[in-house]
């Protein structure tokens, strides 16, 4: 596919999808998948990407917009829960891709792309990336007095947080002995412990406890 036509499918995709939303759900809806799209094109990738190693930091807000989106599509409004899910996304994106990073170092580099986990130590990474699942955890669980959560989402919150901030804790660890890292166990832990939560989420509503 040619760069024209690349731009000519995203601008398509965008617009039609967009369009979609407000014909379909509401205005809000629309909006917010509207100012996705702006933010990761033009603030992450076009602006933030290739001049600072926390670009994954911010430019991961584009990331966070669809529990807005989708929650706006339901109740045609917003409240403190979506956007505590916001936050969530916001804190978990870094330690998901830092250690990603770590792994592929070389390639960022290749590409002149700073992601920090290519710029800095694996004891600097694995520190920073304990810090942001701690505070994800901790984020996890003010769901829980302002969305009213039972117990099946408070248990696995603090289950699956806890293996979350584990593993962390080991990729700094062997970081810090001089021991292969292996980045990767992190990588995966981050993508299940999200993916076990929000079905946990969907599923406690529904129980009588």
């Amino acid at each position: 596919m040619s760069p024209r036509g690349a731009l000519t499918f995203a601008w398509t995709l965008a617009v039609v999808s967009t369009v979609w939303l407000w014909a379909f759900t509401n205005a809000l809806a629309a909006g917010l998948s509207a100012a996705a799209i702006f933010f990761y094109v033009v603030i992450y990738t076009m602006i933030l990407k290739r001049r600072t190693e926390q670009n994954i930091v911010w430019g991961g807000i584009a990331g966070c917009f669809p529990v807005l989106i989708g929650w706006s599509s339901v109740t045609g409004s917003l409240s403190w829960a979506p956007f505590i899910l916001f936050a969530l996304v916001f804190l978990w994106t870094p330690p998901h891709y830092w250690p990603l990073s770590m792994k592929y170092a070389d390639q960022y580099e290749e590409v002149d792309v700073p992601m920090l986990g290519a710029t800095r130590s694996g004891s600097q990474v694995g520190l920073q990336v304990i810090l942001y699942a701690w505070a994800t955890v901790a984020c996890s669980l003010l769901l829980i007095p302002v969305a009213s959560m039972g117990l099946v989402y408070s248990v696995s919150a603090l289950v699956f947080g806890g293996w979350f901030v584990y593993e962390s804790h080991r990729l700094y660890s062997r970081a810090v002995q001089g021991a292969q890292p292996r980045p990767m166990r992190v990588f995966h832990a981050s993508i299940t412990y999200l993916t076990l939560l929000f079905v946990a989420i969907a599923i406690d509503p529904l129980l009588p406890f």
